[in-house]
């Protein structure tokens, strides 16, 4: 029976699909833990494949390569050194053929002495937010503990610890310490909900636990690694850093009341509970925020090969802030920003794009869509004429030209060089459709997809006071002061302002977060102290861009409410509720 035990936790970035790769990134973590004297490296969930695989996982051949690499890593556990506990698929009837529905398991993989030793599987699927485990994975049976080295390992995956059952089985089956793997996705407030989870099942059962999450960019999921070891008395003697790889070894001591870990390294968690733009102070948790929407950005450019991003800088708040992050995700030498004037474009826009790009040290092009806008003008005269505006300026159908003429030089430029085009547009703004499909909703990608216009100004202000770790921007102020003091306008007719059309952004943004967030009714709101029309309004603008929605670029997601797979809603719908 051993009395000691060095534990690695592996939080590595693997690349969805890229199987030899995410094998020598595991290889490596091992190579580094038995440098530092491991006797067992616990990685994350599926992490030979990468997490989530959607239907990827249903392709046999797919299933064929994940099995290979998981038993190569086995052979290399024949060297002496330190076993593995790794994530992988596996097939509950090896002889399965198409369909895999319900055939696939989401395993643990115990690797030792050159050989697969066990395996055990996930038994809680989840099946809610942006998870369809239920749509491709089988339930496992409940486990029972694993004896590694004689020492009794309770294995779980991710959403077992969420609930007290499996954590139970284990503990009254024997398991001394609880090991769980993980690919859990960040959110605003989750870092501290794990740990108040881990904390739950440590109480419920008095055993010690371990929990390793993923880190890196999956579409438009971002992992933020942040894994830590809990003893049985609820202390954190272990927590890795945030949004980074990182293999750190834990030092495990069998004593008169279970086995404890000894302290080790222990970056103070943050989880962005604050400062968040849905409530609390305006500059606090802005770094969990910036550098999840920095991580996302950066491995959805540099897994998907793309050269760089291209952008529309306006001289407005978004597109500031949005060429800021892709310069600390990327490095100002592949972000190629494109001032587009119209004639309504002002002097104060046309001097603070220049401004904007000349702190990134990006470069900035100008291509005046002027002459796109009186050819599509001459184009559309004959079929227009008779459907007059009262403005001179025209009407949306003019506007949406603008912005539409915008898009199609982005995507010609992006086109010609292979950058791609980085959308720009803010979550209240799609919330409400204040945004035009094939125009300004163009794009590859969305950094700001899920962040709130309120917290989009917050974001500016913290990052012109802070340089983010990994960053690859320059230091200071990155977003000149009159972007983020002057009026938003999309500059699209004489003297427009966002307000002309939109409520106040403080008020929009808190109107928005109780309908999409909280599904709140609109008496509730009314009772926040919101106008009652107010909020039929912006109910109604909510649910009529559903349509404009499903049609845009990913985006990084932050809240636990993102567009997309969090919030699925009919396109045709006519419900209106009440008055």
């Amino acid at each position: 029976m051993a009395d000691r035990l060095k534990i690695a936790l592996a939080q590595t970035n693997p690349t969805m699909g890229d199987i030899p790769g995410n094998l020598a990134r595991l290889r490596a973590a091992r190579m580094e833990a038995a440098a530092k004297g491991a006797d067992l490296v616990v990685a994350s969930e599926m992490v030979i494949t990468g997490y989530p695989t959607e239907d990827l996982v249903l392709k046999p051949m797919f299933l064929d390569a994940a099995q290979a690499a998981i038993e190569e890593l086995a052979k290399d556990t024949a060297d002496g050194g330190p076993g593995m506990i790794v994530g992988g698929p596996s097939r509950s009837d090896p002889k399965a053929t198409p369909p895999l529905f319900g055939k696939v398991l989401n395993s643990a993989y115990v690797l030792d002495g050159g050989k697969v030793l066990t395996l055990r599987s996930k038994y809680d699927l989840p099946n809610y937010g942006v998870f369809d485990d239920k749509r491709v994975f089988g339930a496992g049976p409940l486990p029972g503990p694993v004896n590694y080295r004689g020492v009794r390992l309770g294995v779980m995956i991710c959403e077992d610890m969420w609930t007290s059952e499996v954590s139970e089985c284990l503990e009254e089956s024997g398991a001394e310490i609880l090991i769980v793997i993980n690919g859990s996705p960040y959110e605003l407030e989750k870092t501290e909900e794990r740990i108040q989870l881990a904390v739950q099942r440590v109480t419920e059962t008095g055993l010690p636990i371990i929990y390793v999450n993923q880190v890196g960019g999956q579409d438009e999921l971002v992992f933020d690694g942040a894994s830590f070891a809990l003893n049985s008395d609820n202390s954190l003697p272990i927590h890795l850093p945030a949004f980074v790889e990182a293999v750190e070894v834990s030092q495990w001591e069998r004593g008169d009341g279970g086995w404890r870990c000894a302290n080790g390294l222990r970056e103070a968690p943050d989880s962005g509970l604050e400062g968040n733009g849905l409530g609390g102070r305006a500059d606090a948790g802005m770094e969990p925020i910036y550098r999840t929407l920095m991580l996302g950005l950066r491995d959805y450019v540099n897994k998907n090969r793309f050269p760089g991003v291209i952008l529309g800088l306006s001289g407005g708040i978004d597109s500031a802030l949005s060429a800021a992050i892709a310069v600390d995700a990327l490095g100002p030498e592949r972000v190629h920003c494109v001032m587009m004037p119209s004639p309504y474009t002002s002097r104060e826009s046309l001097e603070d794009a220049d401004e904007a790009a000349g702190l990134l040290g990006v470069k900035l092009d100008q291509v005046s869509i002027e002459p796109a806008m009186q050819a599509f003008g001459g184009m559309l005269e004959p079929i227009l004429n008779g459907y007059a505006s009262e403005s001179n300026s025209g009407d949306t159908t003019e506007e949406n030209i603008q912005a539409r003429s915008r898009g199609l030089t982005l995507m010609a430029i992006s086109n010609k060089l292979g950058y791609m085009v980085l959308s720009t547009g803010n979550k209240s703004e799609v919330s409400v459709g204040y945004a035009t499909l094939y125009g300004d909703m163009v794009g590859g990608y969305n950094v700001l997809k899920d962040v709130y216009k309120t917290l989009v100004f917050a974001l500016a202000r913290w990052r012109n006071q802070v340089l983010p770790p990994d960053a690859m921007g320059p230091a200071g102020r990155v977003v000149p002061e009159r972007i983020i003091t002057k009026p938003p306008s999309a500059e699209l007719k004489p003297d427009q302002k966002d307000e002309d059309s939109l409520p106040p952004y403080d008020v929009l943004d808190d109107i928005l977060k109780a309908l999409i967030e909280d599904e709140e009714n609109i008496a509730g709101i009314v009772a926040r102290g919101h106008d009652r029309d107010t909020v039929n309004r912006v109910w109604r603008m909510l649910e009529l861009a559903e349509y404009k929605r499903r049609q845009a670029c990913p985006g990084v997601k932050i809240t636990r409410r993102a567009f997309g797979r969090d919030r699925r809603y009919p396109i045709t719908n006519a419900f209106k509720g009440p008055a």
